[in-house]
């Protein structure tokens, strides 16, 4: 039985290979995905660290996760004549992976903390 985060992953490989998500298109959002598949947003967080660990996506800091080129080779040739511009899987894709895993973990935190720090002080917080 498949955890929840490799089913999303998986779903998500089979949307690109299947070419319903192309090279370069936005993946959906964390909230998308939650939605979609009941989720946590670790399970989502980690069946992205997945696709970027296999190269099937890439982040761009501020703007989001969008599908890589799952079908380049490993020489970095995408076939579209620009060698080396195509992320693989690999170190520099896990280090992606991490370090976007590990923000996404302190912005949560620092919320929970927020949260805690006002029921602490008596009060209530909105839309809690």
């Amino acid at each position: 039985m498949l955890l929840t985060f490799e089913v999303i992953a998986e779903a998500l490989r089979e949307r690109i290979r299947s070419g319903g998500l192309k090279p370069g298109d936005a993946l959906p959002t964390q909230a998308v995905l939650m939605a979609e598949y009941g989720a946590s947003s670790l399970s989502v967080q980690k069946a992205m660290a997945l696709l970027k660990q296999d190269g099937y996506a890439i982040s761009r800091p501020g703007k989001g996760a969008f599908v890589a080129h799952p079908d380049a080779d490993a020489d970095g040739d995408s076939g579209d004549g620009e060698a080396g511009n195509t992320p693989l899987g690999g170190t520099a894709a896990r280090i992606e992976a991490l370090e976007l895993a590990l923000a996404e973990t302190l912005g949560q935190l620092a919320a929970l903390r927020a949260r805690v720090e006002a029921l602490e002080a008596g009060g209530t917080e909105r839309g809690c």
